[in-house]
């Protein structure tokens, strides 16, 4: 199974932090946000990583992680030429890199300690299907992709930022796929944000009765806005000085 990491966008929620570098390299405590999901990836027991961000930036990536053996994987980097594309068009990027692999995909902005290990090894058995992650939400999860789920832990429905949702469970920035994934994106169409969305990307597998969810305990999604960078610091800080994270 290969990784792909996410890191591309033009965070303009962020401005002026990202008038010049990118928002996955922004400090998140005592190291650069992209560091977490990297570490994440070594976690999970993946070897492989294609990163991919915008040709603005690329460069600023190899710059500082250059062939990732710190973490103990082999990074390749990808160019998203479009970085508003949206997540499923972040993802197509990786097809020639997965060679009819699996694929365990992270978004760059998300930071959490769940380690992913068990999963890989259970969804590596399996022949086909996807798996997302997902949160309860203690606040409205209308923000995010909605999961719902029924009592035996089945996926019944995802809608992306419904104005009702169904469930209190947020969609995480947290994906595995296997390898039918590509030509599933191939049947996408752009939203009406204009983008190719991962929510509808998921909801193939979820017709044909594919798609598992699993919950995790704590997650930030640091970079959507000043208040979530902010809170993404204070609790990794805490989390580090309780030993929790390194």
């Amino acid at each position: 199974m290969k990784g792909t990491i996410l890191a591309g966008g033009l965070a303009t929620r962020l401005r002026p932090l990202t008038s010049v570098t990118n928002k996955h390299l922004l400090p998140v405590y005592n190291k650069p946000m992209i560091f977490y999901v990297l570490e994440a990836m070594q976690r999970a027991g993946i070897k492989q990583v294609l990163l991919t961000s915008s040709p603005d930036h690329n460069g600023d990536f190899a710059n500082l992680l250059k062939t990732g053996d710190e973490f103990g994987l082999r990074l390749y980097y990808a160019v998203q030429q479009n970085p508003t594309g949206g997540i499923a068009d972040g993802i197509a990027l990786a097809e020639e890199f997965a060679g009819g692999e699996k694929l365990l995909v992270l978004l760059g902005d998300n930071i959490f300690n769940f380690n992913l290990r068990n999963t890989v090894s259970e969804f590596e058995k399996k022949e086909k299907g996807a798996v997302v992650f997902g949160i309860e939400m203690d606040t409205d999860s209308k923000q995010y992709g909605v999961v719902e789920i029924n009592d035996d832990g089945k996926v019944l429905s995802i809608e992306e930022k419904p104005e009702k949702p169904k469930s209190r469970i947020a969609q995480t920035g947290i994906y595995m796929y296997d390898h039918r994934v590509f030509d599933f994106i191939r049947k996408l169409k752009p939203s009406a944000r204009k983008q190719l969305e991962v929510t509808d990307l998921n909801n193939f597998y979820l017709q044909e009765g594919t798609l598992e969810c699993k919950i995790i305990d704590w997650w930030i999604d640091a970079g959507t806005s000043y208040d979530e960078l902010l809170r993404a610091n204070m609790m990794v800080a805490k989390k580090v000085q309780e030993g929790e994270l390194k």
